[in-house]
Parts: C-alpha cells; sequence; structure tokens
C-alpha cells in the first residue's frame, strides 16, 4: 500500500493549501460555500495593495473557520513599525503563527525593506509567535533575481532555521511539468538544502489564462506541455487541470523517499471555485483507495 500511486498521490494531496488575493475576496461571499474547514489560505500582498489589506483578508478567513497565512512581502512593507504593527494585528485577529516572507514583485522598495531576509532578522515574526515560516522557491530561476543570488539566499535561510526554533519550509512558484521541479529539488537536497518544500502547483484554468499567468510571472521551461497544446488555436480555451503533473511528482515521492517534496500549494489562476471543485472529486478517492489513471 506505501508504495502504490494511489496512496502516494493522496498523500501529496493532503493538506493542500490555496492561495487568494484580497481582490478576489471582494467578489466570494462567503469562502466556506467554496473550501473545507480548516483549510490553509494564503493571501497575497502585491503591487497596489497594503499588508492591511491582506491582513483583513486572514481576519475574515480565520473568523469563517480557515487557516489564514498572509504573505509579508518586504518590499511592500515600509519600516519596522508598520511590521510590528501588522505582527501584533495578525497574531490578535487571527491567533496567526505561520506566515510566508519573500521579497515582493514591487520593482522599488516602499521604505527599508528590499528581501525577505532583512525580514526575518528584526526577530519580530519570533517575538510575535510567528514560527511557522515560508520563503520562496524558484524551480525556473526569477527574472527579477539571479541564480547566484537565490542559491545564497536559500543558504541563507538554512542557516536561520538552524540557528533559530523557526519552522521554515518553501513554497514555489507553480510550475506545469514535474521533470523541472524534480530536477531542482534534487539539485537543492544535494546542495544541503533542509527545508521541506511545498510545490506550487496550478489549479484548473484554460491553457490560454495558463499561458498569461506564466509570461507574467517568468515561467520558462515547464511551459513546454502548454505551448504543445496551444498550436492548436481552438484548444486554448480547453480547460488544463494538474492531473499529470501531481501523478508524475507522486510517482517521484515513490522513487525517492529521500525527497523533500512534502506537499503542494494550489495556485487557482482560473477561480478558485472551479479548482477547489476538481481538487474535491479528486482528493476522496485517493484517500479510498481508488487507482489514480493517467
Amino acid at each position: 500500500m506505501a508504495n502504490s500511486i494511489d496512496y502516494a498521490f493522496g498523500q501529496l494531496l493532503h493538506g493542500y493549501s490555496v492561495e487568494t488575493t484580497p481582490g478576489a475576496a471582494t467578489k466570494i461571499p462567503d469562502y466556506r460555500y467554496i473550501l473545507s474547514a480548516g483549510t490553509t489560505v494564503y493571501v497575497t500582498l502585491l503591487p497596489g495593495s497594503t499588508i492591511d489589506d491582506t491582513l483583513t483578508v486572514c481576519e475574515r478567513l480565520a473568523s469563517e473557520g480557515f487557516h489564514p497565512v498572509p504573505h509579508f512581502a518586504a518590499r511592500q512593507i515600509p519600516d519596522r513599525k508598520k511590521l510590528h504593527d501588522a505582527l501584533i494585528r495578525f497574531r490578535d485577529g487571527c491567533g496567526g503563527t505561520q506566515a510566508l516572507t519573500l521579497a515582493g514583485a514591487s520593482d522599488t522598495p516602499l521604505g527599508e525593506f528590499d528581501n525577505s531576509m532583512q525580514l526575518l532578522e528584526t526577530g519580530l515574526f519570533d517575538k510575535m509567535g510567528v514560527r511557522k515560516i515560508g520563503v520562496a522557491g524558484h524551480p525556473e530561476g526569477s527574472p527579477d533575481i539571479t541564480d547566484a543570488d537565490i542559491d545564497s539566499a536559500l543558504k541563507w535561510k538554512n542557516q536561520f532555521a538552524q540557528r533559530t526554533d523557526a519552522a521554515m519550509y518553501i513554497v514555489t512558484q507553480f510550475c506545469f511539468e514535474a521533470q523541472q521541479v524534480i530536477d531542482w529539488e534534487r539539485q537543492l537536497r544535494f546542495s544541503g538544502n533542509l527545508l521541506p518544500i511545498h510545490i506550487g502547483v496550478p489549479g484548473v484554468a484554460t491553457i490560454a489564462t495558463l499561458l498569461k499567468h506564466a509570461a507574467a510571472c517568468g515561467i520558462g521551461n515547464s511551459t513546454r506541455y502548454l505551448k504543445k497544446h496551444a498550436r492548436n488555436a481552438a484548444k486554448l480555451l480547453t480547460s488544463s487541470t494538474p492531473h499529470q503533473l501531481l501523478k508524475d511528482l507522486a510517482q517521484h515521492r515513490i522513487e525517492n523517499p529521500e525527497s523533500q517534496i512534502q506537499k503542494i500549494h494550489v495556485y487557482p489562476l482560473g477561480g478558485l471555485r472551479k479548482s477547489i471543485d476538481w481538487f474535491n472529486t479528486i482528493e476522496p478517492k485517493t484517500r479510498q483507495g481508488v487507482k489514480i489513471v493517467a
């Protein structure tokens, strides 16, 4: 049982997290109509919004019975005082103990912070009881950071996890093919990474939508699968699911039990309800031991 593909598939899906934005939240009357109770929901902090917008959604999610995880984007936070106040609000308003730290998508910092390491070095997350901390992972690199800087930052984060009591983990950008992720994870492990990895997975969306988001986020190599289908214009409006990606990752975990890939994080690029409806049809089957087929 422990080595079967359906079991590994189910383990990979168990406890998956999802992402929402303050903008999307205004269009969702109640997340309880879409998500299972207790789901972990990340809330973005994008250019054009503030950490207060993010925390307002977190407070709502907590009141509806979910586990909110705010993005603390360094370049969107003006100073140490604002970070301090935001963490107090998260602690008192949400009982928050988990956050994702990242540099953010802004080209120019609003204030004194430029990267997630500067946020962590303040010591404020630990002081406010936020000890489960995600950091960004880039299986296909980043258009904003050199590969050398990414490697250096990850080594620093591993060292930070060892010298503090923070439970650190990596959350990756979304990707479309498993091999790119597998090669990247193996390289990190051989380089000394000890942090667990949550793989970003696109939700259900049309191929045209996925290609649009991939271009905006600098996703490159793993779009080969999408581009192959995009040669047929009629298929651009065909919905794509992450089924093959998940199946390949599950097979990898069977063959490589030492893999640091632990969970998945869902980016609902085609809409939250559409993606969760699909996952709700898949996850019960894996728990019941139904064989996963291509």
